[in-house]
C-alpha cells in the first residue's frame, strides 16, 4: 500500500498594494485561513492609493492578520514548511514590509522562504475553487497595474502572449470613474452604475496594437471618455453618467474578449481563466461566459475574495513553487516592476 504523502502548510503574506493579507493553505488548494485588512476608506480620502500611507498601514497591520490567519488555521509557526512573500510587482514601500516580515520569520525560525510574483498569485486563486483546473491554459490577468494575457505552460511556467501598453484595464476604469464623479475605487462604482445605463449610448474607441495582436491599449479609450465629456459639457447638454459607465465598460469589455478568444484560437487551447481585481466585474464575467460557451471554451473564474489582492493566492502560487524546490535566501528584496515568465 502506498504511503499517503505528507500534508504541506504554507504560510502566505502579501501587501502589494493596499491589503494588508496573511493566509494558511494546505496542499496548495485547501484555504486553511484568509485574513484581509483593507485600506479602501482611508485611501478613499485622496481618491486613490497614497504610497507611504499604504506602507505605513501595512506596518501596522502585519503582525496581527498574520498572528490571526495562524489562529483560524488552528496552527502554529512550527506547523508552516515555508514562508511565501510576494516581491513583486507593485509598490515598493509596500512589498518592503511584507518581505521584511517575511524573511524575519524565516531567519528566527528557519523556515525556508519563497519568493513569489504577484501576477501569478493572481493566476493560482483560479486552483483554490477549481481543483479540476490544472495546466496547461490561458488566463488573462486584469487589475488595477495589470493587463496580461498569459500562457500558463506549467505550474510556475508562463509565456505573455499579450500586454498592456500603457493603462492597465483596472486603472482606466478609476481614472473614467474619477472624471464622471464616481469615486474611488472606480470598478466597483462603474460596475454598479452601469448596471443601469445602455452600453450603446456612446460609440467609445476599441484599440488595436498594430504591432501587438494580443496587446492592450486603454488610454486613448480613457481620453475620448474625457473628450466626450468636456464637448458635452462645453455644449450646455446634460451627461447620463449611467450610459457613459455602461459605454465605457462595453468598450473595455469587447476588447478583452475579443483578444482572450483570438489567442485561445490561435493557440488551440480550451481551458481559460480570469484572475485579478477587475476579473469580479459582472459584465466581464457574463460577456467572458457567453463567448467561452459559444467555442466551447471551460471557463474559470475566482470569487470576487481571490480576485483582489489577498494571501491565499500566494500560499497556493508558493506551494507549488516549493514542491519544484524553489528557495528564496535572506537577500530577497522588493522589485516593484517585476516581469512575469
Amino acid at each position: 500500500m502506498e504511503a499517503k504523502q505528507r500534508d504541506v502548510f504554507i504560510l502566505a503574506i502579501e501587501s502589494s498594494c493596499d491589503e494588508t493579507a496573511a493566509a494558511v493553505v494546505r496542499n496548495g488548494r485547501d484555504v486553511r485561513s484568509n485574513v484581509i485588512s483593507s485600506q479602501i476608506d482611508l485611501h478613499t480620502l485622496y481618491g486613490g492609493v497614497v504610497p507611504e500611507i499604504a506602507s505605513r498601514k501595512h506596518i501596522e497591520k502585519i503582525n496581527q492578520v498574520i498572528e490571526q490567519a495562524l489562529q483560524e488555521a488552528d496552527c502554529d509557526l512550527k506547523d508552516m514548511d515555508a514562508i511565501a512573500v510576494t516581491y513583486g510587482p507593485g509598490l515598493v514601500g509596500a512589498l518592503l514590509v511584507g518581505v521584511a516580515e517575511a524573511k524575519a520569520i524565516s531567519f528566527a525560525t528557519g523556515i525556508p522562504l519563497i519568493g513569489v510574483h504577484h501576477i501569478e498569485g493572481h493566476i493560482c486563486a483560479n486552483y483554490i475553487e477549481h481543483k479540476e483546473l490544472e495546466p496547461p491554459f490561458v488566463s488573462l490577468v486584469i487589475s488595477g497595474g495589470h493587463t496580461h494575457l498569459v500562457k500558463v505552460v506549467d505550474y510556475g511556467k508562463y509565456e505573455i502572449l499579450g500586454r498592456t501598453r500603457d493603462d492597465a484595464a483596472g486603472e482606466a476604469f478609476d481614472k473614467v470613474a474619477r472624471a464622471v464623479g464616481l469615486g474611488y475605487p472606480g470598478g466597483p462604482k462603474i460596475d454598479m452604475v452601469s448596471k443601469k445605463g445602455n452600453p450603446e449610448a456612446i460609440d467609445f474607441p476599441r484599440a488595436k496594437v498594430r504591432d501587438g495582436e494580443f496587446d492592450f491599449s486603454f488610454s486613448g479609450l480613457k481620453s475620448a471618455v474625457l473628450n466626450y465629456l468636456n464637448t458635452e459639457k462645453m455644449a450646455g447638454r446634460e451627461i447620463v453618467t449611467e450610459d457613459v459607465a455602461a459605454s465605457f465598460q462595453k468598450a473595455v469589455t469587447d476588447v478583452l474578449v475579443e483578444h482572450s478568444m483570438n489567442a485561445l484560437e490561435t493557440y488551440g487551447f480550451k481551458k481559460f481563466a480570469i484572475a485579478g481585481g477587475v476579473a469580479s466585474n459582472s459584465a466581464i464575467r457574463s460577456s467572458m461566459k457567453e463567448a467561452c460557451l459559444k467555442k466551447g471554451i471551460d471557463f474559470y473564474y475566482p470569487s470576487p475574495v481571490y480576485c483582489t489582492d489577498n494571501a491565499a493566492m500566494i500560499g497556493v502560487a508558493g506551494y507549488y513553487e516549493f514542491i519544484q524546490g524553489k528557495r528564496s535566501d535572506l537577500s530577497l528584496n522588493a522589485v516593484p516592476n517585476l516581469k512575469l515568465g
